[in-house]
């Protein structure tokens, strides 16, 4: 069984955690681990009528954002990596930075030293100097920065298409692959 954390941070954009969690359901050997911010809880509530009990039940283990003692916050915990979907830009900066001030900056921190993959799907926009500066540092620490930016190529035909492939292509960077994901010249 394969351990993969999933953050999901107060930014716009909550449905990409949601639709993470709700595909990483299908795949049999992957256990999730999720952290949600109290933000997320509460943009879940407004972007999607979702309550935080139906949040939580997406996941294997839910962890408290606050809990910096959880099994993600060690290096020991072995895992798959970390999705931060959608990625706040407070998060953004507490992962550039190395402010582990909480769990999901702390669990973010310790994939990357321990060099596993963390992908951020950033959702700011427009930028400015400091986001940019930010997105580098994250990126020299070793995270990647995916922002969700729709493939046109798949000729999606509802919002959901585009919300399963973007998240398709963030997982396929862990190298789990999900059948919902339309590949380039491979669809016919």
């Amino acid at each position: 069984m394969r351990r993969f954390i999933v953050a999901i941070t107060g930014a716009s954009g909550i449905i990409y955690g949601v639709r993470a969690l709700q595909l990483l359901r299908e795949v049999e050997d992957i256990e999730t681990h999720a952290v949600i911010s109290p933000s997320a809880y509460r943009t879940a509530q407004d972007e999607i009528d979702m309550s935080a009990d139906a949040l939580k039940g997406l996941a294997d283990v839910v962890y408290s954002h606050k809990d910096i003692g959880a099994a993600i916050s060690s290096g020991s915990f072995r895992t798959a990596g970390m999705l931060v979907a959608p990625c706040s830009v407070k998060t953004l900066s507490g992962i550039a930075n190395c402010y582990n001030d909480e769990l999901i900056v702390r669990a973010a921190d310790v994939c990357l030293k321990e060099r596993r993959r963390v992908v951020l799907l950033f959702r700011e926009t427009p930028l400015h100097a400091g986001h940019i500066a930010l997105m580098d540092q994250a990126t020299r620490n070793g995270a990647i920065v995916m922002p969700p930016v729709p493939a046109f190529y798949t000729m999606p035909k509802t919002i959901d298409d585009m919300v399963t492939q973007t998240v398709g292509r963030a997982l396929d960077l862990f190298d789990i692959h999900l059948p919902a994901v339309r590949r380039w010249k491979e669809d016919g």
